[in-house]
């Protein structure tokens, strides 16, 4: 079965729009700052793969043995007819539940979204021809905000691994967790992956890799910038730092200022100052207890009914449903 066309919600311009935004009010906080989505152009995402295959890098290997291990009690307990991913790239992982599922039977739909279409493109293609017996329906979105464009009918299972969710800080972890609750109906179920607190000489070189694939993929916001906003960042000026934070208990990623610098954002029309040696935010991915993903999953109308961990405690992930 080939994959069906892609039902395209993000308007023309709306993720131009998204990045005018935030680097206008990023860069011009007290504590400058950028979201991470911004990485994400196809030089970002190439980067990030090859970060998933770096020794550093725990948390891709620990949650794919997660799933591994469990992906038949997931299709066993959900018994979904429709399997949703959000943020799904290339859902290399997911094809672990997918073959779970092949093997019990029963799922019909697989609906992968993505802000970025090339990237559906291509990886609802391949799981068509890998699936035949499955309709693919791709979705390009922003889990932030459409939420409410998810299928409905059927027994579904939403996913959402990698530990995404530990970008969103706390009160906007909060609505997405209600608007995803919202966005389904009782006895719908929730997978998330979420990275777990441990000892910070396992985290920081997680993300601070000494190939330096970390450093690039950090400097490489700024090279997006450049090129769609006309900036004249100097990316080479900025030193990568990563950081962990005890009482967030979060990993903050940030470029420092090397030298006094003055950059211009021509599209914007504004002028940004840099110190030497300030900071710039990229990045936040919190770190969860067990016991704090369920309160989480709890305010927002979800019961937790699974909660497994890979052999060395690294990684978890939650099956819960919708109440």
């Amino acid at each position: 079965m080939t994959a069906e066309p892609l039902e395209i919600y993000l308007e023309e311009g709306d993720l131009e729009r998204g990045l005018r935004d935030d680097v206008r009010a990023g860069l011009s906080a007290g504590q400058k700052w950028l979201p991470p989505k911004w990485f994400y152009d196809a030089r970002g995402s190439e980067l990030f793969e090859e970060i998933t295959r770096l020794p550093e890098y725990y948390p891709t290997r620990a949650e794919r043995a997660v799933l591994a291990e469990h992906a038949p009690d997931i299709a066993a307990l959900t018994g979904a007819k429709t399997l949703i991913e959000l943020g799904s790239g290339s859902s290399d992982k997911t094809r672990l539940l997918l073959d779970a599922f092949a093997r019990q039977g029963g799922l019909g739909t697989f609906v992968p979204l993505d802000v970025s279409v090339s990237a559906l493109r291509g990886s609802t293609a391949q799981i068509a021809a890998d699936y035949p017996s499955l309709r693919v329906r791709g979705i390009v979105g922003d889990f932030t905000r459409q939420l409410d464009r998810l299928p409905t009918g059927g027994r579904r299972l939403v996913v959402f691994l990698g530990g995404t969710i530990g970008n969103l800080l706390p009160a906007e972890r909060a609505e997405f967790l209600t608007a995803m609750r919202a966005a389904l109906e009782v006895g719908d179920w929730l997978l998330l992956g979420t990275d777990l607190v441990k000892d910070p000489e396992v985290i920081v070189p997680a993300y601070d890799d000494a190939a330096g694939v970390t450093a690039e993929f950090n400097r490489n916001v700024l090279h997006v910038i450049n090129r769609e906003l006309g900036a004249d960042f100097d990316p080479g000026a900025f030193e990568h730092v990563a950081l962990w934070d005890p009482a967030q208990e979060w990993i903050e990623m940030r470029l420092r200022a090397s030298r006094p610098m003055r950059v211009q954002v021509r599209t914007l029309g504004v002028t940004v100052d840099f110190a030497a040696g300030e900071e710039l935010r990229t990045e936040v991915s919190a770190k969860f207890h067990p016991e704090g993903i369920a309160a989480e999953l709890t305010a927002a109308g979800f019961g937790t009914t699974k909660f497994w961990t890979d052999a060395d405690g690294l990684f978890g992930v939650t099956l819960a449903r919708a109440r």
